[in-house]
């Protein structure tokens, strides 16, 4: 039986849309293939003209997944700098939606345990977005790259602690903390 035009393409745009969510969401072991394909709307056997593996899956999930973090802090540089990036990346929003959210933040210890292949895409992929932080630092930073790791680094850890304690209250006064460390980096010295 022959399909029309561009169901192949649908189907698989569909499977990682799916699966980027439900990784961000449960975490990549925790996401079988059969649950995957279940919520995409398609049978386990459609899964391998797609993919050849869940790790090519998860590949290409992240690689999609940091291209639209980057497109993310790209507009939020647009729209207002560094201080409005960090305070959209570290608001309630973004916490409590990590279906939709930063990748790293969700999965970044999942990232680790990953083919070497992953994890290299991974590096690629972050870098740049130590380049995009890197060019709004101000010209008079002291080891800008440094500066950019850090707060980078200080995002990420923030979100995930925001995410995993118990009560909003507490979790507030962490992304407030972690934003104004990550500010803090931002000042001339």
């Amino acid at each position: 039986m022959r399909y029309e035009k561009g169901r192949k393409d649908a189907s698989r745009s569909r499977i990682m849309e799916v699966a980027t969510e439900r990784f961000r969401n449960n975490g990549i072991a925790a996401s079988g293939l059969a649950t995957i394909m279940g919520d995409a709307g398609l049978t386990n056997g459609a899964f391998y003209p797609h993919f050849q593996s869940k790790a090519a899956l998860v590949r290409e999930t992240v690689a999609s997944a940091l291209e639209d973090q980057s497109d993310q802090i790209g507009q939020a540089l647009a729209s207002g700098g560094l201080i409005v990036a960090i305070d959209t990346y570290l608001s309630a929003a973004h916490r409590d939606n990590p279906g939709k959210g930063c990748a790293s933040a969700a999965l970044l210890p999942e990232i680790a345990r990953e083919p070497p292949e992953t994890r290299q895409l991974y590096t690629e992929r972050w870098l740049t977005q130590v380049r995009q932080v890197l060019a709004e630092l101000p010209p008079q930073t002291p080891d800008p790259e440094s500066v950019a790791f850090g707060i980078l680094a200080t995002l990420i850890g923030t979100l995930q602690l925001a995410r995993a304690v118990d009560g909003t209250e507490l979790s507030d006064r962490i992304l407030a903390a972690g934003a104004n460390a990550a500010k803090a980096l931002i000042q001339p010295v």
